[in-house]
């Protein structure tokens, strides 16, 4: 067995320094992967701190057309939120469908997009809705913060404190969950804007999070489902396991897509 001490902090401050003065800290959200590898030996931290009763980090806020989620909500908090299903119901459809009760009721948004796991839900929303990650440090847009498996532009001990994004109702997410993990074998989010179609894709890339500007392309034109019967899913870019071939992931991309598209029109 390895030593590990624990921390809750009180505030972002208090917690910037806990990790900054540990030899080798961690940072504990809703838990829900920390807290296996921690079991499984695959992460040995000498310090946890825990975020889970840091105020500033909780609540959901609507001002001016912009959505604040704080990174400490858990994602049944962000479902049932009457402010994420007026100025966003998508992203509210989303978050009820993350995991089992369990994790929706521990999970957190700011963990989520911190660990940005291939098959998380909410890297695609984030993607299709130009969201910004805001930090203890800075501000970074979406497109610029999922950098690849597992990767985020995060720097060595900064904090997600928060994402924001604009109100929109034409947006929607579908995906092909894993019977077991329910996790996203492709989840695909949709979202019509002013500055045209974007498409985010969740699960399937072989590098993480992704926007299909070919799908993009074809919803601008025809902003239909029938729209993408024409585009082809390069199957080079999927990832490919034991519970789908990289061919079989392309195709569920498609008709993830076109069941998103379908909800938005």
């Amino acid at each position: 067995m390895y030593s590990t001490k624990y921390h809750r902090a009180s505030s972002v401050a208090e917690a910037s320094s806990l990790l900054s003065s540990a030899e080798e800290g961690k940072l504990l959200a809703g838990g829900q992967t920390l807290i296996p590898t921690m079991k499984q030996h695959l992460a040995a931290p000498s310090d946890v701190i825990d975020l889970r009763h840091v105020d500033e980090l909780k609540g959901i806020s609507v001002s001016g057309g912009t959505v604040r989620i704080g990174a400490a909500t858990t994602h049944a908090e962000v479902a049932a939120s009457d402010q994420v299903r007026d100025a966003c119901p998508a992203l509210a459809d989303l978050a009820s469908h993350i995991g089992d009760p369990h994790v929706r009721h521990m999970g957190t948004i700011g963990g989520s997009v911190a660990n940005n796991d291939p098959a998380a839900d909410y890297p695609a929303a984030l993607m299709a809705l130009d969201a910004t990650i805001h930090t203890d440090r800075r501000d970074i847009a979406a497109a610029d913060y999922f950098v690849g498996l597992f990767e985020t532009a995060l720097e060595e001990g900064e904090i997600i404190t928060a994402v924001s994004f604009e109100t929109t109702s034409k947006a929607a997410y579908r995906k092909f969950p894993n019977p077991a993990s329910l996790y996203a074998m492709a989840g695909v989010f949709v979202a019509q804007t002013g500055q045209g179609a974007r498409v985010a894709v969740t699960g399937a890339g072989s590098d993480g999070v992704f926007r299909s500007a070919d799908m993009e392309r074809a919803l601008d034109a025809d902003f239909s489902a029938a729209a993408l019967d024409g585009v082809e899913i390069d199957a080079g870019g999927m990832l490919s396991d034991l519970h789908g071939s990289s061919e079989y992931r392309a195709n569920i991309v498609k008709v993830m897509a076109k069941r998103a598209v379908e909800a938005v029109s």
